[in-house]
């Protein structure tokens, strides 16, 4: 038993010694070939589970045109170095070469390695140099990633082929995907070379930019161009597109443009013939290109047949572009704009717009003909605050001929500002006010001055006058404490807290028509003027909860002209003559201020009330003034009409910065505001009553009245009407939905029987009335809509808008002016209903007299603005838009529209039924803004001027 446990042992030791000597040599012939495989070191699993398929792709010869390398190398661990022909070097040699040394390279090898994986089998033919991957495949080489359900890599050729693979009921399980860079390619089959980087694929899905495409056979050049065979293109990103464009050969470079041969548009895969273009072009760069603007066709009534919006726009360099549009109607009118923009980042940008137009209504001959010659000019400015701290220059210029509103088309908006300060939008051709300005501000570090330079023009385009403001100089000095030292320490004295400042401007204005303009007008009408104010303040210690801030000021004016009236029996009129020259007018001022902040609180007793408490804050003021009267001189009691009326008129009327007050002045000022909010008990609030903690947070603060008050003053050195008018405002948001501003001004005095006041209050007479309101205004707004369907849709729109706050205020402008032109294009079908609208109401009385009686004459403004959709399906949406003038009764502008939304495509039908212009269009256009000009467009417009 022994001998049989000793032999044993033996043969295993034996056994063992002639397994390992068995390794070793494989192992040492396998690594000499190991460097001419450049899978080796990834190569982590083997299994031969698939017997070997024939190949089918011959093997090419590859010659190598390379003259042999002549770098030495290094062999084995010693300091021998060898050349190329296998002498040996000396030591000179030696220190020549050892900066130069490299391993020899293989003919067939890569610039880089591979990295490469397989989930079901791999399989290596050494003797063949190939590579088999089966299964969910996965090769790298640099920026190339393919996927496949089998793979197949030569190395002596440097192809790899990779194809789909059906599964047993004849469903694809993956395709060959090929990515490279942002190209990714999902075919049938491909074969691609690592090396110089050409391929083929069959049965290709790949996207550019955004088309996508497809194409029988697609042929890869280089990374930047690919050729397609039976292609097929479209912005649709379903397997069955909506709608393609089809061509037999294109080609793509890549991020720059697709060219075709003849190419058809086909819908839900049915051609549209014979709509066939003999070649296409579609750019695919990113960015701002040149090229060709697609016209628009038109029909107007008073104009004919027309193409409006034939232009080319022209991109001069990363800093400039211009753009370039025409309108031509068959009547002979015409219309050029001229559009350049520029922008220097960091620093500053701007845009202009200058359109000329040449417009005849009619045919000559014809009653009605008119001819008409027109322009329009518009220039914006800005500067960064970042490019030059503390300076900016910005221009906002708009003048134009007072007919070329009435014969624009394109029905642009500009912003309006009522006598309510409420902003809204109106169209240009319902626009009679003009304004522009020019400005130049510098604030002096570390220095109390700055400075602003204005140039202003304003326009009414009835009327035919302009007016303007050249320049408008002001200069001021902040509040500087001569008594403060440098180093204070704590609040410091009442007598420190002195402060002094100035403030100064210059301006001349000139006044002329815009149809009668020359230089000697100008001259006549241009006045200068000049004022000067020196406010001297003083921060007393508050009072306990009063504060007291007493005040001292000096104002100087300087004129260029005198203004002398007079009343002439033969006319029944006041006779003026102006006197050229330089005259001053000063004014002092002293008063004293008395303002505090009282509030009280209503708690209900009842703590599961709604109305937990209300809040009543009101903020008192009263200050006490005088002014001495350094004006009597320049005022003239003047006879103003026919019945024998005097006023006191000054000789500065109608100058650069009007006239100071008439008489002695020692008035009281008084007024209230008020606060008025609630505390409500949430809906949703499931505190329990003994936790105070969840009580408070159960209770949310609304605001019932943000502001309501009355201001006004009382002369007690004024011989008559020493009560002035009453101002009232008010301001609340209802329901946290319903903006309201509101604000009206009373007269306190009787009138006489030709409507001029009395000395005698409204409320002293046998009918007891606070006064007569001269003049008020009302502001109401609100807007309402429904929850959006995907709260994630909504928030992605929203994120959208939010890259708007990089636009300039022109740009933003320009954009909101597209879309009230083209409301169809911005619909959000994820919104079931949205309504807007707002309300602006303003009025003021006027004495109208004659020989035997007076009137009182109210003239209102005032207008509703609405707009709003509502869905009719999920894809159906309509909408309307417009405004209703209550003077006239009339919508001057109102249009509606529908909208039916088809994923890549949208349909929108807009009309105007009736107004100054009344059009129709329907529109049928790609969402993607590649293609937004490729729009089926039908519109017809009338015109009535």
């Amino acid at each position: 038993m022994r001998n049989k446990r000793r032999k044993f042992k033996r043969n295993y030791i034996f056994t063992s010694t002639l397994l390992l000597l068995t390794i070793a040599i494989t192992y040492n012939a396998w690594s000499k070939s190991k460097s001419n495989f450049p899978f080796y070191n990834n190569l982590t699993a083997f299994a031969d589970t698939i017997p070997p398929s024939k190949d089918t792709i011959p093997v090419k010869k590859i010659t190598d045109s390379l003259p042999p390398s002549k770098d030495t190398v290094i062999v084995g661990d010693t300091d021998i170095l060898l050349d190329s022909t296998g002498l040996l070097l000396t030591d000179s040699a030696k220190r020549k070469v050892v900066d130069t040394f490299s391993v020899k390279m293989s003919k067939d090898s890569i610039d880089g390695p591979i990295d490469y994986k397989a989930k079901d089998s791999m399989i290596l033919d050494v003797s063949g140099k190939k590579l088999f991957l089966y299964g969910e495949t996965d090769v790298k080489y640099k920026d190339i990633n393919l996927t496949a359900p089998e793979i197949i890599f030569d190395q002596q050729t440097n192809i790899v082929k990779a194809r789909m693979r059906l599964d047993t009921a004849g469903k694809v399980i993956a395709p060959a995907k090929l990515v490279q860079a942002d190209i990714v390619t999902e075919s049938d089959s491909l074969e691609f070379n690592f090396k110089t980087q050409k391929g083929l694929s069959h049965s290709s899905y790949f996207q550019q930019a955004e088309l996508y495409n497809f194409a029988e056979v697609v042929k890869k050049v280089d990374a930047q161009t690919i050729y397609a065979y039976k292609g097929r293109f479209t912005t649709c990103n379903y397997d069955t597109p909506h709608f393609a464009f089809r061509s037999k050969r294109i080609k793509y470079i890549t991020k720059k443009v697709a060219v075709t041969g003849p190419v058809g548009v086909e819908f839900e895969n049915v051609p549209v013939l014979p709509v066939i273009l003999p070649f296409g072009m579609f750019p695919m760069k990113q960015g701002r290109q040149s090229g060709i603007l697609p016209p628009q066709f038109t029909v107007i009534e008073t104009l004919g047949v027309g193409l409006e919006g034939l232009g080319y726009y022209k991109v001069i360099s990363d800093n400039f572009d211009i753009t370039t549009r025409a309108d031509i109607y068959s009547y002979g009118s015409w219309r050029l704009n001229i559009s350049p923009t520029y922008r220097v980042r960091y620093k500053y940008n701007g845009s202009l717009n200058f359109s000329y137009q040449n417009m005849h209504t009619g045919f000559k001959g014809d009653p009605d003909y008119n001819k008409t010659k027109s322009y329009s000019l518009n220039w914006s400015h800005r500067t960064d605050s970042k490019a030059r701290p503390g300076v900016s220059f910005s221009a906002s210029v708009n003048t134009m001929s007072s007919s070329y509103a009435k014969y624009n088309t394109t029905n642009a908006y500009v912003n309006q500002t009522n006598s309510s300060n409420y902003s809204y939008s109106q169209p240009l051709a319902f626009t009679n006010q003009l304004s522009s300005s020019i400005s130049y501000q510098k604030s002096w570090i570390n220095k109390p001055y700055n400075l602003s330079v204005n140039l202003n023009h304003s326009q009414n385009t009835l009327n035919k006058t302009v007016n303007l403001n050249l320049p408008d100089i002001n200069f001021n000095v902040t509040t500087l404490y001569p008594l403060q030292p440098k180093e204070m320490v704590g609040s410091g004295k009442w007598y420190q807290k002195l402060g002094i400042g100035y403030t100064g401007s210059v301006k001349g204005q000139a006044m002329f028509y815009d149809t009668a303009f020359s230089f000697r007008q100008l001259i006549d009408t241009f006045q200068y003027g000049a004022q000067h104010n020196i406010p001297i303040t003083l921060a007393l210690p508050q009072l306990g909860p009063i504060q007291i801030s007493p005040g001292f000021s000096y104002q100087e004016r300087w004129y260029s002209q005198k203004l002398h009236r007079q009343w002439v029996d033969s006319t029944n009129s006041v006779s003026k003559q102006i006197e050229k020259g330089f005259f001053t007018a000063r004014d002092i001022s002293m008063s004293i201020s008395f303002s505090t902040s009282m509030f009280g609180t209503l708690t209900m007793k009842n703590k599961d009330a709604k109305i937990q408490a209300i809040r009543h804050t009101m903020r008192p003021q009263l200050s006490i003034g005088y002014k001495p009267d350094l004006s009597q001189s320049y005022y003239r009691n003047t006879q103003i009409d026919s019945l024998g009326h005097y006023a006191m008129l000054s000789q500065f009327d109608g100058s650069t910065y009007g006239s100071f007050g008439y008489g002695r002045s020692g008035s009281i000022g008084f007024g209230i505001d008020n606060f008025l909010e609630m505390k409500v008990r949430n809906k949703r609030d499931t505190a329990s009553a003994g936790d105070e903690q969840s009580e408070e947070e159960g209770v949310k603060k609304v605001k019932i009245i943000d502001g309501f008050g009355i201001t006004s003053s009382y002369n007690l050195l004024a011989d008559s009407f020493n009560l002035s008018n009453f101002n009232i405002y008010a301001r609340s948001t209802l329901f946290e939905k319903i903006n309201i501003t509101a604000s009206a001004n009373i007269d306190p005095y009787q009138t006489d029987q030709y409507g001029y006041r009395v000395n005698k209050y409204a409320w002293s007479g046998e009918k007891f009335s606070l006064g007569r309101i001269t003049n008020g205004s009302l502001a109401v707004s609100t807007s309402f809509k429904s929850k959006p369907k995907d709260e994630k849709k909504d928030k992605k729109v929203e994120d959208q808008y939010d890259n708007y706050d990089n636009l300039t205020a022109d740009e933003m402008q320009s954009q909101m002016d597209y879309i009230r032109r083209n409301p169809s294009e911005f619909v959000d079908f994820n919104i079931p209903w949205s309504v807007n609208v707002s309300y602006s109401l303003s009025f003021s009385k006027t004495l109208q007299t004659d020989s035997l009686s007076y009137t009182y004459k109210t003239n209102f403004s005032s207008s509703l603005q609405f707009n709003g959709d509502f869905s009719l399906t999920e894809k159906w949406k309509m909408g309307a838009n417009g405004y209703f003038d209550f003077r006239t009764l009339k919508i001057p502008s109102f249009s509606m529209y529908i909208t039916r939304e088809m994923h890549c495509w949208q349909m929108s039908i807009n009309v105007t039924p009736f107004g100054p212009w009344r059009s129709f269009n329907i529109s049928i256009f790609p969402k993607s803004g590649m293609l937004r000009d490729l729009k089926i467009n039908r519109t017809r417009t009338f015109r009535n001027y």
